[in-house]
């Protein structure tokens, strides 16, 4: 019998890993016992990293704080150690849409199995695992890239016409190296579109690495942005990879892009015109391969007219604009993101259900959003600790909104209430239903439904080419000549 602290914790790779697979991580989470110990081991015999956590409650904490802890690629659950292991697959299926989960037992059958695929899990297997068998698992669900950003609960949701069309474009540039700007107010999800570009785009496997320009003196900021030599000044006492070269492969995110310096401009124009970077203090450019993406809540046409930005850095980023609307505009979207938003903090906190009244949901209607989602994300987070009733209640989302507007709206907005068919997101899949259903903009070209439709049917299948083209009733050739033909655009 294996020592049962014979493994710590975190099984690193050894020495000699696949490019692919070393930087990469799975969670197991059960107990800390022989099966996962030696699962743990096969991990690491694969060149991948293992991280053994005890319970929901500890993913979870880990999963939230993707900031600190590396995200995984791969989670396995020990169904028969985990308390609720089958509700614990369903939740991390739903916040963390894209990362797969696989159920594992050392004792099971097939009943066992339709169970945990029907909540959520990607594929289900028995414990102790032959290494081939976990090869091909590792190969068909785990090297891939995560990111944890998209993943919790952020999703891509709208039934606005025109963010409808700003994601069809945004797929069909992701399949091009162009540099994207991305406009819009503070807090109309400027990160997570550059975030949903990067995971359409044929960089999906690298890196997305995201700096604010407007949280670092210009000092330091050149330093992160562009690394630094050992001894280029006081205190730099070794070389320091820059975020450019951290992003190799595959994408920047230059947040707050107008606050940066003139000066940093005109190096970075350097960096994206002869695509390298000069490491502060360092000898020789290093070459990079990078897509830049770059964001602004100015009117940056403006800026330049004002002699605040280079007109000719301008251009170089300006090569695919993107202009977000305010949430004000997405009127079609407020209940929805709130709906959506309220079922994702109601398994966070852990509460029971608790809706919105009539009245709760006339206030989100009225309301004027000037922080946009990230406003309204917050307004419901507190909504759900502040709630006392069966109910969550106006007052409960402390907005400022005449009571006279409220009582005027609430029997309309208690007749629309939001029914599971309400609910229509574009990237994430609604319910059963609505996955039937496809909803269009007025003016949609039939190339564009086209195009739409086969994307919708992908991200259906979470990428199964094969299942695509069957639902499709087309070829996987005529499919891949489609996407083909797609990313030439």
């Amino acid at each position: 019998m294996m020592d049962r602290q014979g493994v710590a914790g975190l099984a690193q790779p050894p020495a000699k890993t696949s490019s692919v697979a070393k930087d990469q991580l799975v969670i197991l989470v059960g107990r800390r016992d022989e099966p996962l110990l030696i699962l743990a081991t096969q991990f690491q015999a694969l060149g991948v990293a293992s991280l053994l956590l005890a319970d929901g409650v500890e993913i979870k904490q880990h999963l939230s704080q993707s900031s600190v802890h590396r995200p995984p690629s791969l989670v396995v659950v020990d169904v028969e150690t985990v308390r609720n292991a089958l509700e614990l697959i369903r939740e991390l299926t739903f916040l963390y849409r894209g990362l797969p989960v696989l159920a594992a037992a050392c004792k099971g059958s097939v009943g066992d199995a339709r169970e945990a695929i029907d909540v959520g899990a990607a594929d289900y297997f028995l414990l102790p695992v032959g290494e081939e068998k976990l090869s091909g698992l590792w190969s068909s669900f785990g090297n891939q890239y995560f990111d944890p950003e998209l993943g919790r609960g952020r999703r891509l949701i709208t039934n606005d016409d025109r963010m409808r069309r700003i994601l069809m474009q945004i797929r069909r540039v992701g399949q091009t190296n162009a540099t994207v700007l991305i406009q819009g107010e503070s807090g109309t999800g400027k990160e997570l579109i550059a975030r949903f570009l990067h995971q359409v785009s044929n960089r999906t496997k690298g890196p997305f690495v995201a700096i604010n320009c407007a949280a670092l003196p210009e000092n330091l900021l050149e330093s992160e942005l562009f690394g630094h030599a050992k001894g280029a000044f006081t205190g730099a006492m070794v070389d320091h990879k820059g975020k450019f070269q951290q992003a190799n492969g595959g994408t920047i995110f230059l947040d707050e892009i107008s606050e940066m310096s003139l000066n940093l401009q005109a190096k970075l124009l350097r960096v994206l015109q002869e695509r390298e970077v000069d490491p502060v203090g360092g000898r020789s450019p290093i070459a990079l391969d990078v897509r830049v993406v770059a964001s602004t809540n100015r009117d940056l046409r403006q800026w330049v007219d004002q002699d605040k930005f280079r007109e000719d850095l301008f251009y170089r980023l300006n090569v695919f604009p993107v202009h977000l609307p305010a949430l004000r505009e997405r009127t079609k979207d407020i209940l929805q993101l709130s709906e959506h938003f309220r079922v994702r903090f109601v398994a966070e906190l852990g509460r029971n259900n608790i809706p919105f009244s009539s009245s709760a949901i006339a206030a989100l209607q009225t309301y004027d959003w000037p922080g946009n989602i990230r406003e309204l994300e917050n307004v419901i987070h507190r909504a759900l600790l502040m709630a006392e009733g069966r109910e969550i209640q106006p007052e409960d989302l402390m907005i400022d909104v005449p009571i006279s507007s409220i009582n005027r709206m609430a029997p309309t907005a208690e007749a629309e209430s939001y029914e599971p068919h309400y609910v229509t997101p574009l990237l994430a899949g609604g319910e059963e239903d609505d996955k039937q259903r496809l909803h269009l903009p007025v003016g949609t070209t039939v190339r564009e439904m086209e195009e739409f439709l086969i994307f919708r049917t992908l991200d259906e299948v979470n990428g199964n080419r094969t299942r695509a083209a069957e639902l499709l009733g087309i070829s996987i050739r005529t499919l891949r000549n489609k996407l083909n033909e797609y990313a030439a655009r």
